[in-house]
């Protein structure tokens, strides 16, 4: 009876997961686009628990569905119905781009199914007892990956910084603004 409890679970969150992302990407309003995502942080931190992973499964709901969901959440609200105009129109090269991109991550989930399908992704990996624990993320973290971890904190600051200036309205359109409440 646990074992199909468990099964349950694992098939509510992986299809919460599966509805959720679709959800983002189809969305036309960017804020319900954020919410759906917010959804679907919180159903992969489901998977996470049920993989034995709950250091990551708590990172996962208090920094990325927390934190950086709540700054993206203000950049859409503070940028209100121009949050699409930086894509509006795009360019070829932002074209040509995505599809480039989005041919790199089929090639690459192809190989990793062939060589599963080939038996070369099924040796075991030896991990230790500390593996995982809060102690050992941030060890790793703070010495191995420390130039990542930094690397990120400069990206997430800029994205913040982008969101403001994006925000900022030109006095042409603060003109525009009152000339029609006028």
């Amino acid at each position: 009876m646990e074992n199909f409890l468990v099964w349950v679970i694992w098939l509510v969150a992986a299809g919460a997961c599966l509805v959720t992302g679709l959800r983002v990407v189809t969305a036309s309003n960017p804020f319900s686009s954020a919410l759906s995502l917010i959804g679907n942080l919180a159903s992969l931190a489901v998977l996470y628990l049920l993989a034995s992973g709950e250091f990551v499964a708590a990172a996962q709901v208090l920094v990325y569905a927390g934190a950086v969901m709540v700054m993206f959440l203000f950049v859409i609200a503070y940028l209100g119905g121009r949050a699409d105009a930086p894509w509006a129109g795009g360019t070829r090269t932002i074209q040509i781009a995505s599809v480039v991109t989005a041919a790199a991550l089929l090639a690459v989930t192809l190989v990793a199914l062939m060589l599963d399908a080939g038996g070369r992704l099924s040796d075991e990996a030896d991990v230790d007892r500390a593996f995982g624990s809060p102690a050992e993320m941030g060890r790793y973290f703070l010495t191995d990956q420390l130039l990542a971890f930094e690397i990120t904190s400069i990206v997430l600051l800029v994205a913040a910084v982008g969101g403001v200036v994006l925000g900022m309205r030109s006095e042409a359109e603060e003109l525009a603004d009152a000339e029609e409440t006028a």
